[in-house]
């Protein structure tokens, strides 16, 4: 995915300063963009457009930029005195992701070089306040990003925030499956589909589950050999009857085809709608996932779909992103963790080891056993995601994490599974995620970032909620309190 966007780089200038200063800011702001896709921070290609010195030249840029799918965003940076009014019709008009990158071309100031024509030609530090001053007037959700252009850490941080970009134009054309409805009298797991589509793009709808099982019985034998040939590649198999395994490949088969028919990257299902089905897809929705597919257990379609856009925005990654829950907390003195599980349908991505495939009875849904898959969760810095409906407006919260390896092996319970302490510690974070209404269902990434996250909120321009090392139930709920009040008034 991440290949096919790419960043238009458009430098602020004007007619004042003459034709030479106008060719050297052009080629300078070219050498820039060929340098910036060399560096190797860059999750995406820098185009460098236009040296902009009018009003129709920002507006003709920003429509084009509106309506072109390639392009993700773009980038800001005025090497010399770019008055702002110019810049006013098409910011208001731009409906794409924008980060200012407050720089100049270079680094020290030649003392014995310093003239007048060198101060008419590197004005980026008055330049850039200009241009920050108007898009700080029109309220313009924004990305700034200062320092120098070929520094690793500003290079690292625009790369963070094209990522974080290219989710948001993953998440205006998602499509949402889901089959049959959400668990029967769950609230978290509900949501206004039309505000959804409104504001983050997601088109929500529901397949019926007969129709997959229609589905399921037109896959042949020769499809579920070849897919238990890509179970055996990447997985153990368990010795002996491999029958759950060959009905969770025609499962998964089944929903790739009804996925990929309708153009969905992300589904949802529930225990409580199997029609004409023998197993709870278990190891189908964790391959699924493996490959790229957002999921939610018990119909949660707002999870499956961060699932899917989280995915995206870490592509090319190791760390892994994945469906995932808040279990059951192990509550002992100066060890205090939280059990990250589900029934079956954790992402192998986050595996610290190879996963192996076993059959055991679910006890519950009323189906047959079905074929899971079984590992523990790798040990690293993460976060957890959840996307609540408040009524009116979308509220993101995000937690850090500290995941560990499991203390215990727990033999008896063949689920995938991983440990994690919540910052600040298990218990405040307990309550600072209640306080804030987070949700049972999450996404756990040890590729995206808190950051990263809080980016894609302010783009989409929905309520982002942190929790880390230096939250309080306290002054959270000071914070919501005043974000309250202030989306009331939004």
């Amino acid at each position: 995915m991440l290949k096919d966007f790419e960043f238009w780089f458009v430098v602020g200038s004007q007619f004042l300063y003459g034709p030479k200063v106008l060719d050297t800011v052009a080629a300078r702001a070219a050498e820039m963009a060929l340098s910036l896709n060399a560096s190797g921070n860059l999750p995406c290609k820098v185009v460098y457009k236009v040296t902009a010195k009018t009003n129709q030249e920002i507006t003709d840029l920003v429509r084009e930029a509106n309506h072109d799918p390639r392009c993700a965003g773009i980038i800001t940076w005025c090497h010399t005195f770019s008055p702002s009014k110019m810049w006013i019709n098409g910011l208001v008009a731009l409906q794409k992701p924008y980060c200012h990158m407050a720089t100049q071309y270079g680094t020290a100031i030649p003392n014995e070089e310093i003239d007048m024509d060198f101060m008419n030609l590197n004005q980026s530090a008055h330049g850039d306040r200009e241009h920050g001053f108007i898009a700080a007037r029109l309220r313009l959700p924004r990305k700034v990003i200062a320092g120098h252009w070929q520094d690793d850490g500003l290079q690292k941080r625009l790369g963070d925030w094209m990522r974080a970009a290219a989710g948001v134009a993953f998440s205006k054309s998602l499509r949402v499956m889901r089959f049959g409805d959400n668990m029967r009298e769950v609230a978290v797991t509900e949501g206004d589909k039309v505000e959804v589509q409104i504001k983050l793009g997601w088109q929500v709808n529901t397949w019926p589950v007969g129709q997959l099982a229609d589905t399921m019985a037109a896959v042949t034998e020769a499809e579920v050999d070849a897919q238990m040939d890509v179970y055996r590649a990447a997985y153990t198999l368990p010795a002996g009857d491999l029958t759950a395994v060959r009905y969770q490949a025609r499962e998964e088969i089944a929903m790739k085809k009804m996925l990929d028919e309708q153009g969905c990257m992300a589904f949802s299902n529930t225990f409580q709608d199997l029609y004409g089905m023998k197993q709870l897809p278990g190891l189908a929705s964790q391959h699924l996932m493996a490959t790229g597919y957002g999921y939610g257990g018990e119909g949660d379609w707002k999870v499956s779909a961060m699932t899917a856009i989280m995915k995206a925005m870490g592509e090319g990654k190791t760390g892994g992103t994945a469906f995932m829950e808040d279990y059951t907390y192990h509550l002992v003195k100066d060890n205090a963790l939280s059990l990250g599980a589900h029934m079956l349908e954790v992402c192998p991505s986050i595996a610290a080891d190879k996963p192996r495939i076993e059959v055991h009875q679910l006890g519950i849904g009323d189906r047959e056993d079905p074929a899971r898959l079984v590992f523990e969760g790798r040990a690293g810095k993460a976060i957890v995601v959840s996307l609540i409906d408040m009524g009116g407006r979308l509220r993101l919260i995000c937690q850090d994490v500290t995941c560990v390896k499991p203390i215990m092996d727990m033999p008896n319970l063949p689920v995938a599974r991983v440990m994690w302490k919540p910052e600040p510690d298990l218990a405040t974070g307990i309550e600072c995620w209640i306080i804030a209404g987070g949700a049972h269902h999450t996404v756990l990434s040890y590729d995206v970032t808190a950051s990263q996250m809080r980016d894609w909120a302010a783009m989409m321009q929905i309520e982002y909620v942190h929790i880390g090392a230096d939250t309080s139930p306290e002054k959270l709920e000071d914070d919501l309190f005043l974000k309250d009040i202030a989306w009331k008034l939004r």
